[in-house]
């Protein structure tokens, strides 16, 4: 099912792209399966753990993600037009990070599970029951859907503080 693809450019905050709203796929097809397996290739030589087709500047409903930890066999999950179901009203806090705010990890609260419901690889409906990272993750990346960057959930402070040091080491990778 995995074909390699080509790594595209990751977007970084403040690129106002981030904050578009994603569009629901009509269907999936070999041009979506082809931008999946992109997005699996560039989120795997970032090295992250999930991507939002936003970031890479694709304004569809699209994410991928691996959970696989280092030494595990990869195990890739597509969601196209994924839509969270019941998330828990207890929330818990965890420290994350995002491939378009390279280098910044803060605590974010979130709901402690939630289900969630997609169409996969294959343009299949699939509804799962998520935990822990999965849970996490699947919010991360759906916030991407919406126009939301997880920096969004913290303070103006933290937040600008935050967007300058990405901006200043991006001035910097430019120039070496």
């Amino acid at each position: 099912m995995m074909k390699p693809g080509n790594i595209r450019p990751i977007l970084t905050v403040p690129d106002p792209r981030l904050k578009q709203i994603s569009e629901p796929v009509e269907r999936v097809d070999d041009a979506l399966r082809t931008l999946m397996d992109d997005m699996l290739t560039t989120m795997y030589a970032a090295p992250g753990i999930g991507l939002a087709a936003i970031q890479v500047g694709v304004p569809k409903r699209v994410i991928v993600m691996d959970l696989a930890k280092d030494g595990e066999d990869p195990n890739p999950k597509y969601f196209v037009n994924p839509e969270i179901l019941d998330p828990d009203v207890e929330t818990i806090p965890y420290q994350e990070g995002c491939l378009s705010v390279p280098d910044i990890y803060d605590d974010v609260d979130r709901p402690k599970t939630c289900r969630v419901t997609y169409l996969d690889y294959n343009g299949e409906r699939v509804t799962e029951d998520c935990e822990g990272l999965y849970a996490v993750c699947i919010q991360h990346e759906m916030d991407h859907l919406e126009g939301i960057v997880f920096l969004d959930h913290l303070s103006r402070l933290k937040r600008d503080r935050a967007i300058k040091k990405v901006m200043k080491a991006e001035k910097l990778k430019a120039a070496s």
